[in-house]
C-alpha cells in the first residue's frame, strides 16, 4: 500500500527558498517578496524573523487580505506568503485548474487562505481542471495533477480555513477556530443561521499542509468552522497534512466524495456538534496517521448528531479505525474497512473512549450498520477485537473483493485527485 502511493512522486531536496540569516531584509527586488513567517532554519525562533522568496515566472503574490470581490485565474499562480482572508462582504473566485501555492513557515503568519464569516469562496473546479492547493516548493502548474512532492511531505505551509455562521456547541455561541491568533477577528465562526452560504468548493485538493503555528496547535488541510448547509461542497481531497485532513467544529454542511490521504494525525475530525453528512468517501492512512476517524461530542449544551456512510477506510501499522469520545453521537452507515493493522496495545480498532459515547450507543443517538472489515490472511481476529464496545453487532468479515459496501471509487478519477492519479487500483490493496 505504501509503496503504491508513496513512490509515485520524487521528494524535491532544493526548495524554492532563498533563505537568508534570521533578520527582517530590506530592498526585496521587483521579483521577491519578504515572508513573514520566521525562517524554519534559523537558529533562535524570536517570532520576528523573515526570509526572501523569490517568485518564479507566472507566480504573483497575495500580499493583503482580499476586501472586495476577486478572481484569480488559471493562467497564474497565486502565492500566500502569509495568512491571508477573505473577509466579510468579499467573494474570492477562484477559476478552474488554478494552483495556489503557501509559501514555507511557521508561527503566528504560517501561510493559510481563510474565508471570514459573511465571505464567499466560489472555487468551482472541475473533474478535468482541479483547483490545486499547495506548497511553493511543489512545482505543479495548471492542467497537471501530481506535482513534484512525496504524498507523505507536511507542514510545508498552512492551509484552507472556511468559517460560517451555522450553530456550534462549544462555550459560546461564537469562537475563535484553532491556528488562527486570537487577535486576528477573520477566525471567528459560528452563530445561528443553520443554512449559512460560504459559497461553493468542488474538486479541489489541498496538498502538504499543517503548518505549526505555535507548541501544539497545527492549520488543518481543510477546516471548515460553523460552515453551514448552503454552503456547496463535493470531490474534495487532503493530501499529506501535518495535522487533521478534514476536521468539522460544528456546523451544518454536508460534503460528498472525499478522499483524505496520509494525514499526520486524524483523517476525519468532527467536534462541536457538527449536525452534517459525510457522504462517499476514502481514507488512507499513513504511517503517521492516528485515526481514520475521531469524533467529540458537544462542548455546550447543544447537541446534534453527524453521519458518515459510503466509505473505505485503508490502515495502516500505525493508525487507529476509529474514536469516539466525549459523549460522542455519530451514525455510521456502510463503510469497508480494509487493512487494520495489530490491535494490540489500543490500536487498529473502532471503540468509546467514554462512558457518554457509550451511553449514547446505547440509547440510539449513535448507529452503525452495514460495517465490513477484510479478513486479514496474517493474522485472524474475531471482529469483536476490531469493532469493539458492542460496534460488532452491527459488522461482517468479508474476504477482500467480497464487500458489498464502501465508498464509489469511480468519484475518485486520475484526471482531478492525486489518488486517483496514482492508479485507483490502489485503492485497495
Amino acid at each position: 500500500m505504501k509503496k503504491n502511493f508513496l513512490a509515485i512522486a520524487t521528494l524535491v531536496v532544493a526548495g524554492a527558498l532563498t533563505m537568508t540569516s534570521c533578520k527582517k531584509e530590506k530592498g526585496c527586488t521587483d521579483s521577491s517578496i519578504l515572508v513573514t513567517n520566521y525562517n524554519p532554519d534559523a537558529e533562535e525562533d524570536d517570532g520576528s524573523c523573515t526570509y526572501r522568496y523569490e517568485l518564479k515566472s507566472g507566480e504573483v503574490a497575495v500580499e493583503k487580505n482580499i476586501t472586495s470581490n476577486t478572481t484569480w485565474t488559471a493562467d497564474k499562480v497565486w502565492v500566500l506568503p502569509s495568512r491571508i482572508a477573505v473577509e466579510s462582504g468579499a467573494t474570492l473566485t477562484i477559476e478552474a485548474g488554478t494552483v495556489i501555492k503557501g509559501v514555507e513557515g511557521t508561527g503566528a503568519n504560517a501561510s493559510a487562505l481563510v474565508v471570514a464569516q459573511g465571505a464567499k469562496l466560489m472555487a468551482n473546479g472541475t473533474a478535468s481542471a482541479p483547483i490545486i492547493f499547495t506548497t511553493t516548493e511543489d512545482d505543479i502548474t495548471s492542467g497537471s495533477v501530481t506535482g513534484s512532492m512525496d504524498a507523505a511531505a507536511n507542514g510545508k505551509w498552512g492551509g484552507l480555513i472556511i468559517l460560517g455562521k451555522a450553530p456550534i456547541s462549544a462555550d459560546a455561541a461564537t469562537a475563535q477556530i484553532e491556528g488562527i491568533p486570537a487577535s486576528d477577528v477573520n477566525g471567528l465562526y459560528g452563530g445561528s443561521d443553520a443554512a449559512d452560504n460560504s459559497g461553493v468548493i468542488t474538486y479541489v485538493s489541498v496538498r502538504h499542509g499543517g503548518a505549526n503555528i505555535g507548541e501544539g496547535n497545527e492549520i488543518n488541510g481543510i477546516t471548515f468552522g460553523g460552515v453551514g448547509s448552503g454552503t456547496t461542497v463535493n470531490h474534495i481531497e487532503v493530501v499529506g497534512n501535518q495535522d487533521d485532513g478534514v476536521e468539522f467544529f460544528g456546523g451544518t454542511v454536508n460534503v460528498n466524495d472525499v478522499i483524505v490521504m496520509n494525514a499526520g494525525d486524524d483523517a476525519i475530525d468532527g467536534d462541536q456538534a457538527y449536525a452534517g453528512t459525510i457522504d462517499n468517501f476514502v481514507v488512507v492512512c499513513g504511517d503517521d496517521t492516528d485515526h481514520a476517524f475521531e469524533i467529540d461530542g458537544a462542548e455546550g449544551s447543544s447537541v446534534a448528531e453527524m453521519t458518515v456512510k459510503n466509505g473505505t477506510v485503508i490502515g495502516s501499522s500505525a493508525a487507529e479505525l476509529g474514536q469516539l469520545r466525549d459523549s460522542a453521537m455519530i451514525h455510521m452507515q456502510d463503510i469497508f474497512f480494509v487493512a487494520f493493522n495489530d490491535t494490540t496495545g489500543g490500536r487498529g480498532d473502532l471503540s468509546f473512549k467514554d462512558s457518554g459515547s457509550e451511553t449514547n450507543f446505547a440509547e440510539g443517538r449513535t448507529t452503525f450498520s452495514g460495517l465490513e472489515v477484510a479478513n486479514n490472511a496474517a493474522i485472524t481476529w474475531p471482529i469483536e477485537k476490531i469493532l469493539k464496545d458492542g460496534i460488532d453487532t452491527h459488522g461482517t468479515m468479508v474476504d477482500l473483493g467480497s464487500q458489498t459496501v464502501g465508498a464509489d471509487l469511480t468519484e475518485f478519477g486520475a484526471s482531478w485527485s492525486w489518488a486517483g492519479a496514482a492508479a485507483t487500483a490502489a485503492l485497495l490493496p
